[in-house]
């Protein structure tokens, strides 16, 4: 499940009611301190308060998805510290773990659950925010009963988005099937380079000799 935040249109078109005693009542009063959903901008975005939760900014909405799982937070972990140590041992470049906000481009900010940058790449680091990744996982929260998962907005929106930003390769990791799909970039379009299960090792194009035993990300602990 994906949460919007909203404001009444209605409360801006009209004066909102209020108690015989003046109290205008909490929401009310939010509703008129944010743009409503559909007219953020990127100023808008980069002026709201520190948070808890992981915000993004797509097509002037702000959305909020569902706090992860624990098989989540334990993939995302694992592949990162995999992936941050192979870095680090070859000089290559910068890897970080959510949140972090990334510009794919104007308007549209995306916090990816681990993102690399290369060395040649470093004007793209910046201390707010990150531009386009080369490298970007996400891992899908699979569906629990209070929430609906993550797995259409990894596998469709946000696969199209990076595609379409230019990040050169996508892992697509999935608990609850055990596997790692890994997808490169070919002509503007990703095509999948491999999809690897439990006894079998994934591994990446851009960073050669880096590979990770997929039951050492989605296996039991």
């Amino acid at each position: 499940m994906v949460h919007s935040v909203t404001t009444d249109a209605r409360a801006r078109e009209k004066p909102p009611r209020t108690r015989r005693d003046g109290y205008l009542p909490l929401t009310t009063r939010l509703a008129f301190l944010f743009p409503r959903q559909g007219e953020w901008t990127e100023e808008d975005y980069f002026a709201l308060p520190e948070t808890n939760r992981i915000v993004e900014l797509s097509n002037g909405r702000l959305v909020i998805p569902d706090l992860p799982t624990d098989s989540h937070q334990f993939a995302v972990g694992r592949l990162f510290i995999a992936l941050s140590l192979f870095v680090q041992q070859h000089h290559l470049g910068h890897v970080r773990v959510a949140p972090l906000r990334v510009r794919l481009w104007e308007g549209k900010i995306r916090e990816p659950d681990v993102v690399f940058l290369k060395r040649e790449h470093e004007n793209r680091k910046g201390e707010e925010y990150w531009g386009v990744p080369d490298l970007v996982v996400e891992v899908i929260s699979p569906r629990t009963e209070h929430s609906s998962g993550t797995e259409k907005t990894d596998r469709k929106d946000k696969f199209k988005e990076y595609e379409q930003a230019g990040v050169s390769e996508y892992w697509l990791v999935d608990p609850q099937s055990r596997t790692i799909e890994v997808y490169v970039l070919r002509g503007g379009k990703y095509v999948l380079l491999g999809k690897w299960g439990m006894g079998e090792v994934a591994r990446s194009e851009m960073l050669p000799n880096f590979a990770v035993p997929v039951e050492d990300v989605v296996g039991r602990e």
